[in-house]
């Protein structure tokens, strides 16, 4: 997309809506499409939310390459969110219209400005099963395990999760 000698950085977002659900992750979709280029999606998971009573939400997670600095790929997902009226105000455990986070870039490790990897990849049903689901053999940079085996090994009483039929074509225009 970018210019072509610039390094590809492979990066794993985690999507989530539970207000409006299929219009704000189309819009989302549709807008890292045309920021990042080519995406690989997992299913599309509906899950309770955690932490508050709301409606359920969609969950899924989006692969993708860029040539763009860390700190600029978050700027592009804060941007989406507040196009698809995010505001950040919002309690932690609160509805969500679109929640996009940057879940790895490459291996990077840090804990500031953010943290990478994020820490939920290892808490959450609604981001490791969809990263096992697409990425399988990838290891996670901090445990080196994959994620496969990291889903495998997890509690999955803690947190209930099912597929939904959901199409996301790149090729509506």
């Amino acid at each position: 997309r970018m210019n072509e000698g610039a390094q590809q950085h492979h990066i794993f977002i985690s999507v989530g809506s539970n207000i409006n659900r299929e219009q704000h992750i189309t819009s989302g979709l549709d807008a890292m499409h045309a920021a990042f280029g080519e995406l690989t999606l997992s299913s599309v998971y509906e899950s309770k939310s955690v932490g508050f009573d709301g409606n359920n939400f969609y969950n899924l997670v989006v692969q993708t390459t860029t040539t763009l600095s860390i700190a600029d790929v978050v700027d592009v997902l804060k941007q989406i969110e507040a196009k698809n009226l995010r505001t950040r105000e919002s309690k932690k455990f609160a509805p969500r219209t679109l929640d996009l986070d940057l879940l790895t870039y490459d291996d990077v490790i840090m804990q500031q400005p953010m943290e990478l990897p994020r820490g939920e990849i290892l808490y959450n049903a609604f981001v490791l099963q969809p990263l096992a689901e697409i990425a399988p053999d990838v290891d996670h940079p901090l445990v080196k395990k994959s994620y496969l085996a990291l889903w495998q090994q997890y509690d999955k009483s803690q947190q209930q999760l099912w597929p939904i039929e959901f199409t996301w074509s790149a090729n509506r225009r």
